[in-house]
């Protein structure tokens, strides 16, 4: 299933103020995001069996972010992920995160 890869529209680029970045958190169910204001990012923390079953986790959102050519900050400690998402070029969370985040969140849900 190879997906073709569009280049971002100007919306995705668009940086989101607090309120919509919270609203739109709500909205897609990312209830285990957070933002942060100062930052300009959502994170989220994720627990895993193990250090495999977190590396696995993490090689397939690699994947998906050279897919897609927006790439979160992450860290990983044994069996946890830390993963955070900001559009760079724009400044702050915009569409673009929020996609994602929702992408991994899906990917979670069946991972952890």
């Amino acid at each position: 299933m190879a997906d073709e890869l569009q280049l971002p529209a100007t919306e995705e680029l668009q940086v989101l103020g607090t309120e919509q970045v919270r609203q739109q958190l709500a909205e897609l169910e990312l209830e285990n995001w957070e933002y942060d204001e100062e930052e300009q990012s959502i994170t989220r923390w994720l627990a895993f069996r193990d250090f495999g079953q977190a590396f696995g986790f993490m090689t397939r959102v690699a994947l998906e972010a050279e897919r897609r050519q927006h790439h979160p900050e992450w860290f990983n400690l044994y069996n946890r992920v830390e993963i955070s998402f900001t559009t760079h070029d724009a400044g702050g969370v915009t569409a673009r995160d929020l996609e994602f985040a929702r992408w991994v969140e899906d990917r979670a849900d069946s991972a952890a």
